[in-house]
């Protein structure tokens, strides 16, 4: 199993991010995906989930109407629109498949928010 996040980067506040996660090694259609954040000094947190199929998604109450999650099946990748963004949002952002019992995560992709 291999997750590999891209997009990250440098914005100012009020900008927006596409953040990509390239899957491979395992069936991606069957699985649900999510996006996660660690922050300096704190937890890593459940950011934005996406059903197996794409058609169903949950977002955390902080980035709600600001973020949105996708999916590509064909292409076996998941996206993270990231728009609005401020400096409470400056995390590295991790990719993440629960597969069974055994989480698998990306590198991660450094998103710093600031002006």
């Amino acid at each position: 199993v291999q997750l590999v996040e891209s997009g990250g980067g440098l914005v100012q506040p009020g900008g927006s991010l596409r953040l990509s996660c390239a899957a491979s090694g395992f069936t991606f259609s069957m699985y649900a995906m999510n996006w996660y954040r660690q922050a300096p000094g704190k937890e890593r947190e459940l950011v934005a989930g996406i059903s197996r199929a794409g058609d169903s998604s949950d977002l955390a109450e902080s980035v709600k109407g600001r973020f949105t999650i996708s999916r590509d099946n064909t292409k076996k990748m998941v996206y993270l629109q990231m728009n609005s963004l401020n400096v409470d949002d400056t995390a590295v952002y991790y990719c993440h498949a629960k597969i069974g019992t055994h989480p698998f995560w990306g590198q991660g992709t450094q998103v710093t928010v600031s002006a």
